[in-house]
């Protein structure tokens, strides 16, 4: 039997025939990946403008020792929460009440003395009418009248000084306050020699908060109250929502009462002060407060998956596939994540089909195969926005 022999032309066809088979094999297209994919969902949301505040009472008092003498009486118990006009002190009263006295009796001797020259005048007028007595006599009769009377006026004076005096011994509330511990002890000498404070009243219901606003700021509210046609008079309307320590979001509710009239030149900032109910005293003085300022209301707002949100060197982006099955990047900017979901605006629309894990490893220009997960996907991402309810940080 006759042996084929392969030339070497032969086997370098053969080579080349195989290299081409090879390389034919290495240009075929990838197989596309799949990605779980859905659509931004559209809601409507209210923006909110977030700062730090500080709770301050709405009134705070410094009790204080207005007359001399020994602190008789300590009528509450330190801490206590009391009454407007309700007795808190009481320094020994006699003192002033003796001289409430006299100054009575003075009033009384001066009244007496004004009664008499009143008359004397009178008779010294009858006198000159038939020229019994000298003009001189009336002119001296009406200087003692005018005497009189000045001396009735300063006793009057003098009188109602006692009865302030005398008040004075008494310390009351001033308004519905919690109470200081007292800082001056039954038996002590107050009011002398300086200024004596008992104890400090301090009204916690309602209760203020204050902060500050960035003029950027302002400008952004105050053009939202334009398009919305408020008007500074409209400036109690303006609900404001705080949160303390420990709270889970904004639940204390309250209202705007002041913001100043102009802006700081040393910080560019507005001062405003919001005023709260706070009957179960949930808000004490100098107590650090969450802010929350409803800015504006978005109506197509647009809530993805925290997941679906990537970050590089050019900022935060979403990945979305298009209708040729292509992998495209889109930049976003962040809101405000509320429950499940993560707010965003930027270059993205409801149409758009968000891949929902960005690290699941499809890239920009990749094929991407999204018909078998999508439904899926959609359904849960509906179920997921259902639960939320949106609000937007502006800052």
């Amino acid at each position: 039997m006759r042996t084929r022999a392969f030339t070497p032309l032969a086997c370098a066809f053969a080579a080349a025939t195989l290299l081409a088979a090879c390389k034919d094999e290495s240009k075929a297209p990838p197989a596309p990946k799949v990605a779980v994919v859905a659509q931004p969902k559209p809601v409507t949301a209210t923006r909110y403008l977030y700062e730090t505040g500080v709770a301050k009472a709405v009134n705070r008092v410094d009790l204080i020792a207005r007359v001399s003498g020994f602190l008789k009486s300590i009528d509450y118990k330190d801490g206590a929460e009391v009454k407007a006009g309700q007795r808190l002190f009481l320094i020994e009263p006699e003192l002033y009440e003796a001289q409430v006295q006299q100054a009575e009796a003075s009033l009384a001797q001066s009244g007496a003395t004004f009664d008499n020259a009143q008359r004397a005048l009178d008779r010294q007028r009858q006198l000159l009418k038939t020229s019994a007595t000298p003009e001189v006599n009336v002119d001296n009769a009406q200087n003692s009248l005018e005497s009189a009377r000045g001396q009735r006026a300063a006793a009057d004076a003098s009188l109602v000084q006692a009865r302030l005096n005398l008040s004075y011994a008494t310390v009351v509330a001033p308004f519905d306050g919690a109470v200081s511990e007292h800082k001056a002890d039954v038996g002590a000498l107050v009011g002398s020699g300086g200024v004596t404070t008992l104890a400090t009243i301090v009204q916690l219901d309602p209760i203020h908060v204050t902060f500050s606003i960035s003029d950027a700021d302002l400008l952004r509210i105050r053009r939202q109250a334009r398009e919305r046609g408020l008007t500074r008079k409209d400036i109690a309307s303006v609900p404001i929502e705080i949160g303390v320590k420990g709270d889970d979001g904004y639940p204390i509710k309250g209202r705007l009462d002041y913001a100043a009239p102009e802006t700081s030149a040393d910080t560019g900032t507005l001062s405003v002060r919001a005023v709260f109910e706070n009957a179960d005293r949930a808000l004490l003085p100098d107590l650090f407060v969450r802010v929350r300022i409803p800015v504006e209301t978005v109506k197509d707002a647009l809530l993805v998956p925290p997941s679906a949100i990537g970050t590089d060197q050019q900022g935060r982006y979403v990945l979305v596939v298009t209708e040729k099955g292509v992998v495209e990047r889109r930049s976003v900017s962040l809101i405000e994540r509320d429950g499940e979901l993560q707010q965003v605006r930027g270059a993205l629309m409801t149409t758009d089909w968000v891949i929902q894990n960005v690290a699941s490893g499809p890239r920009p220009g990749d094929a991407v195969d999204r018909r078998e997960a999508a439904t899926q996907a959609r359904e849960q991402f509906r179920q997921a926005a259902g639960s939320t309810s949106p609000s937007v940080q502006t800052r």
